[in-house]
């Protein structure tokens, strides 16, 4: 049996959403405050604690409640959490356990499902309770609302229980059938078995000696094992042996005290006399007794626990949880559940990024390991990881990964409410991209300028262009790409642009040095190829692409943005804008280059005021280096910046004009000695207007969506 599907209903940000499970890993992905460790802590309450408070209730839900409290609704509006599960079941094996779900015992099927409800019991007398506690002597209002007085401690779980029902989806709609309340209860605890690494995990360097975290974890670990006959056998015989010797130790030692004792006529010659007997049993050795080191076997040295790195601590902590969950699981002799989930929150905490990235690679070894000493290979559980690590994101398969976006909620209106209280969950494998790599021209490789000018810009056969998908997956994991994590992308041309972009951000949008973005080199070739994906995941991104101007007339060849009809090679552009006239691209407004359906700006190359000539002088750069020039050409001529050259050219137009042109277009251009000779600068200079136009926009765009101050608890 495995966990194949749930659905999470009225719970804190997941208003409504539904998740598929793997068969080994699943991981969940996504910005902060995005729901993940509400997706484990519903696990945790429904199928661990029970221990629900009114903060676990949707803001939505909140709102309901208040309102039946002032009597303006019925008991039907009473909010309630649940939880469905659905499991996938082997016919010949696990029918006989999961024979209460099943909806007809005569039919075979693949899946079972469970539903799990967090509901009042009974309406009336929770009403009257809260009207008899918050209601003044003096009047018949309430002072406070129905969601305050189920803030009060043991408030919420003396009017709400968890109800569980068998699901059938054989028709079109799934139906429920209420289960008997401890039935239902031990037959879900047949059924599946969850475990928690939490993110905090407690393994600082302030730890009290004898008692220390991992200390703690193998005494844990030890006393379960006592639990076998032949592991408690030997540790009863080994413990005897060290009894009776410490007893006559301790008989020697204490000879003379208890000489002293017989002097003060203690014991009488009648009574019993006094021994002093050492009591050690397995079960308590361990604790206070043992100290966890770290040993130097080639110079015989320990040091105590406390002295090794956090990272080393955390994943042997790791290690021994997953290693005793699966162990317990596997040794446990009645009514076993027929599944295990492991859910780990955050296992990258202090680890380094090699450790981060053999993570998942590592607990599966671990897993093994254990089946095989079990002699039960097939006996595996399944694991679900929670992570803001690229490095862990790196090894698990596209298909695994789900990714929890922010949304409104339900009903709300965009225009009226721009916080972003609700979740939606994403399944990857589901993502399917709508365009190829060669979809458009000059899409399928990266762009080259030949020796005599000419750019090769889509004469590559089709069969030799990965599709989109799988162009992504290799980005994705080439880069360690943090893109699951951010608040927004920005997609940019090249080297310098990226060297470049901290110091444009702190210039032109400093706010957006407090947001999680994500920037991604990608090329005006590929840049487009990632459309698909931003949407999918629904996060603002901007491009930043050069215009790339060439000549129609004279084979494509480069020529300046400024040339009579030249035109634009960039993919992205085409394929964003739906135009190529340079003409036209330069006369269009900034609305036009923001595209709202999609959340996305492209940043390009317009003519550019030149300081020392009028306006109708402009320059038209046709890369980011010839626009950064024209932009700055002042200091370009006092020598504050350099183009790697001395600069030689008279104050003329068109002499500067070329001259800028020509330095900079040679495939000889050092564009990184470039980008770096600007970093290393005291020069104060401009960002490019185009490229500053659009950081402007996404500041705008993220604050648009800002998250207002609430209180949120673990979203």
């Amino acid at each position: 049996m495995k966990l194949i599907h749930a659905e999470i209903r009225h719970f804190r940000r997941l208003e409504d959403v539904s998740i598929d499970f793997e068969a080994a890993e699943t991981v969940f992905v996504g910005p902060n405050n995005s729901g993940k460790t509400s997706a484990t802590d519903v696990f945790r309450l429904f199928l661990k604690s029970e221990d629900f408070s009114i903060h676990d209730f949707s803001v939505s839900q909140v709102v309901a409640l208040d309102k039946f409290g002032r009597g303006e609704v019925g008991e039907d509006d009473l909010p309630k959490i649940e939880l469905d599960l659905w499991f996938s079941i082997d016919p010949d094996t696990e029918f006989g356990r999961a024979g209460l779900l099943l909806p007809d015992a005569e039919q075979d099927y693949d899946r079972v499902g469970i539903r799990l409800r967090f509901t009042v019991r009974d309406a009336e007398k929770l009403k009257e309770s809260y009207l008899a506690r918050l209601t003044p002597k003096a009047g018949n209002v309430p002072k406070k609302p129905l969601s305050y007085y189920l803030s009060l401690p043991g408030t919420i779980n003396q009017h709400f229980y968890v109800m569980r029902y068998a699901l059938d989806r054989s028709t079109q709609d799934v139906t429920e059938r209420p289960l008997v309340p401890e039935e239902g209860k031990r037959l879900l605890e047949s059924l599946v078995r969850v475990e928690f690494v939490d993110a905090q995990r407690k393994i600082d360097d302030h730890e009290h000696a004898g008692s220390t975290r991992l200390s703690t974890i193998f005494t844990r670990y030890y006393k379960r094992n006592l639990t076998q006959a032949d592991i408690a056998d030997d540790a009863h015989d080994l413990i005897d042996r060290h009894n009776e010797e410490l007893t006559c130790h301790y008989a020697a030692v204490f000879a003379d005290l208890l000489d002293v004792i017989k002097g003060l006529g203690v014991p009488s010659i009648n009574d019993r006399a006094l021994q002093v007997i050492s009591s050690l049993v397995p079960e308590a050795v361990l604790q206070s007794n043992t100290t966890l080191a770290y040993v130097d076997t080639a110079r015989g040295h320990e040091l105590p626990e406390k002295y090794n790195g956090l990272g080393i601590k955390n994943l042997i902590f790791l290690a021994i949880q997953i290693c005793e969950f699966h162990y317990n699981w596997m040794n446990t002799e009645e009514n076993r559940p027929l599944t295990l989930v492991i859910f780990v929150e955050e296992p990258e905490c202090h680890l380094h990024a090699q450790a981060q990235q053999t993570f998942i690679a590592n607990a599966w070894r671990i897993i093994s390991d254990t089946s095989t000493r079990c002699n039960e290979k097939d006996k595996v559980p399944q694991l679900v990881i929670t992570t803001h690590s690229s490095h862990i994101l790196h090894t698990v398969d596209f298909a695994n990964v789900r990714y929890f976006r922010r949304c409104r909620c339900e009903g709300e209106d965009p225009i009226k409410k721009t916080a972003l209280n609700a979740t939606k969950v994403l399944n990857l494998r589901d993502f399917n991209p709508s365009q190829n790599v060669a979809d458009t021209e000059n899409a399928g490789y990266d762009k080259k300028t030949e020796p005599n000018g000419v750019e090769n810009d889509g004469q590559e056969s089709k069969e030799t262009v990965p599709n989109t998908l799988d162009f992504l997956k290799r980005y994705l994991k080439l880069t360690h790409c943090d893109l699951f994590f951010a608040d927004a992308a920005v997609l940019i041309e090249g080297t310098v642009e990226k060297l470049l972009i901290p110091k444009m951000i702190e210039l032109e949008a400093p706010a957006l040095r407090q947001r999680y973005l994500t920037v991604l080199e990608v090329g005006g070739a590929y840049a487009h190829c990632f459309a698909d994906l931003l949407e999918f995941i629904s996060i603002p991104y901007l491009v930043v692409t050069d215009i790339d101007s060439v000549d129609p007339t004279s084979h494509r060849a480069a020529c300046r943005a400024d040339t009579p009809g030249a035109v634009s090679s960039n993919a992205a552009i085409k394929y964003f804008l739906n135009r190529d006239s340079v003409a036209e691209l330069a006369s269009i407004n900034e609305d036009a280059q923001h595209l709202k359906k999609r959340r996305c700006y492209i940043a390009y190359q317009k003519p550019s005021p030149v300081a020392g000539y009028t306006a109708d002088q402009s320059m038209h750069g046709r890369t980011f280096e010839e626009t950064f020039a024209y932009e700055n050409i002042a200091m370009f001529r006092d020598g504050s910046l350099r183009l790697l050259k001395e600069w030689d050219v008279p104050q003329e137009h068109e002499a500067e004009h070329k001259y800028i042109y020509e330095a900079v277009s040679p495939r000889t251009f050092k564009k990184t000695d470039f980008a770096l000779s600007v970093i290393s600068s005291y020069a104060k200079w401009v960002t490019p207007k185009y490229i500053a136009d659009g950081l402007m926009w996404l500041d705008v765009e993220l604050r648009a969506t800002d998250l207002i101050d609430e209180k949120e608890v673990a979203l």
